[in-house]
């Protein structure tokens, strides 16, 4: 088939759906596949277009045997609400014409967030008469609404109404945990058209390695230390505040050792609140290459997955799936009734503990350093689920299997039309 991709995010950036996205383009070109990207210049989680790519409205490069395509967007560092709002209508604008140039494909697998996408994915597949499948990570404006990000009322019209345009013009939507099932039932989705694949982890890239000799250990003095680890985005939705304070509870014994790994500017504001709790047991440190990623997890003892408490429930962090197969035990600090908690138990390999309460968050640390073997225990657990549900191969071989289904439909729908026609 030919398959393009439409979605904002996608390689270099380190974190959330890029890695996803790449992954799954190159799975689907070595499986035979002709697959074309269209995306923006990278900016993510920095909020800056990265050196390389600046300066330009358009960009085409290859990797992997995929086409990738991308267009200028409107980024600020420090956005405020029309800065959120060109953003999207810029991706939105820049995008169409790179979309529509190239060759037609047989299916789109469109992404969200950012949800303004569902308009020229959906205007694509009607000029080239062809499926569009939409892929959701996160469901707006609803999540956004929930935490705070967005408060205007006529905007959260806007997306609601994008939201409906989406699911309406969509010909399935793949979602990536129950969570979001139950709520596009409840708005009136029919069943038939959602399609839960989760998301996914390079089973044979990420693995359990062994903590002696682990060069990420060595490089920043971390052996012989218990190291709680936390790598990943440093947002609202996060509250890193809370496994600072943690840390501060447990300062007083110096075998545990705290890192956090994230973007620079996150990293700024934590260190001044380091110094605020006296936390001198937190090691900063920017994202590492995606290479040294199976080094670093393997670092880690304990595995950190922090929600505040306003986190709407079925929120599930892509991290999950990457820091079970990394096969360490994991501490969540997450809402009790929430997809992220609902995963983590029946994977068996980690403990939940109630979101923003640091005195928790200790204790549930504490009590692992104090029993090794159930730190063993929850990381073969770990392992062992994720190797089981969430293997790259499984979700390749849904999406290939989504794909023909819905090139299959589209082809009998237009086989109809031209026998009524001859008729």
């Amino acid at each position: 088939m030919r398959i393009l991709i439409y979605s904002y995010n996608y390689y270099p950036e380190p974190i959330g759906i890029a890695p996803l996205m790449t992954e799954l383009a190159e799975g689907l070109v070595k499986r035979g596949h002709e697959v074309r990207v269209v995306t923006a210049m990278p900016n993510y989680p920095e909020r800056q277009i990265y050196e390389g790519y600046r300066g330009k409205l358009y960009f085409t490069e290859y990797k992997n045997g995929v086409k990738i395509q991308r267009s200028y967007v409107w980024i600020r560092p420090q956005p405020n609400l029309l800065d959120r709002v060109l953003l999207d209508a810029s991706f939105v604008v820049t995008s169409f014409l790179p979309a529509l140039v190239g060759w037609r494909p047989d299916v789109i697998l469109s992404t969200s967030p950012s949800l303004p996408v569902c308009v020229p994915a959906a205007l694509l597949g009607w000029l080239r008469n062809c499926p569009v499948v939409l892929n959701l990570q996160d469901i707006l404006p609803e999540a956004a609404v929930h935490v705070g990000l967005l408060k205007n009322k006529l905007l959260i019209k806007v997306f609601a109404g994008l939201e409906k345009f989406a699911y309406r013009t969509a010909s399935k939507i793949s979602v990536i945990a129950d969570g979001f099932v139950e709520n596009l039932l409840s708005k009136g989705v029919e069943s038939s058209k959602i399609e839960q694949i989760p998301n996914w982890v390079d089973i044979n890239f990420i693995r359990p390695l062994s903590k002696e000799n682990n060069l990420f250990r060595m490089a920043h003095n971390l052996n012989g230390k218990f190291v709680v680890q936390y790598s990943g985005n440093i947002a609202l939705t996060q509250g890193l505040e809370t496994v600072i304070k943690a840390a501060s509870v447990l300062r007083h014994i110096p075998e545990i050792a705290f890192v956090i790994v994230g973007e620079v500017k996150g990293l700024q504001r934590l260190q001044k609140y380091c110094l605020d709790c006296g936390a001198d047991n937190v090691l900063l440190l920017p994202f590492q290459p995606r290479e040294d990623l199976p080094q670093m997890l393997a670092a880690a003892d304990v595995s950190l997955v922090v929600q505040k408490k306003n986190v709407i429930s079925f929120n599930m962090p892509s991290k999950i799936q990457v820091l079970l197969a990394s096969g360490r035990a994991l501490v969540a600090s997450v809402p009790d009734n929430g997809t992220a908690a609902r995963a983590i138990r029946q994977s068996g390999g980690g403990v939940i503990v109630p979101p923003e309460d640091h005195e928790a968050l200790a204790t549930a640390i504490l009590e692992l350093y104090k029993h090794p073997e159930k730190v063993k225990t929850l990381g073969y657990n770990s392992r062992q689920y994720a190797t089981e549900q969430y293997a790259f191969e499984h979700a390749l071989n849904h999406y290939e299997k989504l794909f023909y289904s819905v090139t299959a439909d589209s082809q009998a729908i237009e086989s109809k039309v031209v026998s009524k026609q001859e008729v």
